[in-house]
């Protein structure tokens, strides 16, 4: 009983990879370059315009993580079609995961440690 009622206040704090884990999968990069080969997919890359434009996977669309047109560009996109996502590490297409289940995303595939892995 007594790990239960640490793990319910762990779990509390820091919260639970629950939903994410269920609508987010964290692919390899060998997975990533599966999935998203020779397919029409929605492949977004949230690094910023200078870090896209030094070079970026074939037919990715750029928003911005840090941009003010962050939640209008990706309310342009499908929401019930996979969109699969990345930066240059993998810290801000992890965030923009989470904000994309909140905007009603239901398929979000994010590439491990981002483009510096991908390579």
């Amino acid at each position: 009983m007594k790990h239960f009622i640490i793990m319910t206040i762990f779990t509390a704090l820091f919260g639970s990879n629950t939903t994410q884990s269920d609508n987010v999968k964290i692919l390899s990069s060998s997975d990533f370059k599966t999935q998203i080969t020779n397919k029409n997919v929605q492949l977004i890359d949230v690094r910023t315009p200078d870090e896209f434009n030094s070079g970026h996977i074939k037919d990715a669309k750029n928003i911005d993580f840090f941009s003010g047109q962050f939640n209008e560009e990706f309310n342009k996109l499908d929401k019930t079609q996979a969109v699969y996502i990345y930066c240059r590490s993998g810290s801000r297409s992890r965030q923009s995961s989470n904000k994309l289940l909140a905007m009603g995303f239901t398929e979000i595939y994010d590439l491990k440690r981002g483009i510096l892995n991908y390579n």
